[in-house]
């Protein structure tokens, strides 16, 4: 975020019910995707890009399909199409990954986000460091009824039509590590197929946060796409 925000104005916010945002959060992503419209309008904003990662990717392709002239250009990072492998699983995954962390002593996201190599752990610690730098006016953590509802929203998008059209036409930039276990990378490969003006980024020896490992890459990568 602060990479990109020295020539970009980022607009980073809570969804219902996530962090400090009140209300109950949908079950669905396209009920995801109407609030985040109506926040977008709410500002009075009448074209932006978006960038949506992992659950935020799935949300930013239904904006774009249902409101395509508010999108200019979108990054999509970790995350699929509709009907995508294996994205049933992350559940699955996220309770092996949270059972894993406790018997270790680490944080899940050092199983979920990031490579079980020496390289990967160490941008798993990187990365835990610079969250914890901030330590005021911090978001709530996140409540087991958004897991549920979000985990829900996830499921019924596995469930969907793999073969029904995409129907975005923007340009897309499709970003992830080369072994994501939790939105597996084939998906992003899928996804950047099935989009006409699609460019693909594939970070070695990563997973689910390979934006997040390869954040200094990753962002020059961003605002090249975005200019």
């Amino acid at each position: 975020m602060n990479g990109l925000s020295v020539s970009r104005h980022v607009i980073a916010f809570d969804n219902r019910g996530v962090g400090r945002s009140g209300g109950t959060t949908p079950a669905s992503v396209e009920a995801m995707a109407q609030d985040a419209i109506s926040f977008i309008r709410a500002l009075g904003l009448d074209k932006v890009d978006l960038l949506g990662f992992s659950l935020g990717g799935f949300v930013a392709q239904v904006i774009a399909q249902d409101q395509p002239d508010l999108v200019r250009k979108i990054i999509i990072a970790g995350s699929g199409p509709k009907g995508g492998e294996g994205i049933s699983s992350m559940g699955a995954v996220l309770q092996d990954g949270v059972a894993k962390a406790a018997a270790s002593g680490k944080h899940p996201k050092h199983f979920l986000f990031f490579s079980q190599t020496d390289n990967g752990q160490a941008a798993a610690n990187a990365f835990l460091a610079r969250l914890g730098a901030r330590t005021e006016d911090r978001d709530a953590p996140i409540s087991n009824e958004t897991i549920h509802a979000q985990l829900t929203a996830i499921y019924a998008w596995r469930q969907g039509e793999a073969s029904k059209p995409i129907g975005i036409q923007h340009p897309v930039l499709v970003a992830n590590g080369d072994d994501d276990v939790m939105a597996p990378t084939i998906n992003s490969f899928e996804l950047a197929c099935r989009l006409p003006n699609a460019q693909l980024s594939i970070f070695p020896d990563a997973s689910h946060g390979g934006i997040f490992q390869y954040h200094a890459a990753f962002v020059q990568q961003a605002l090249d796409f975005l200019r």
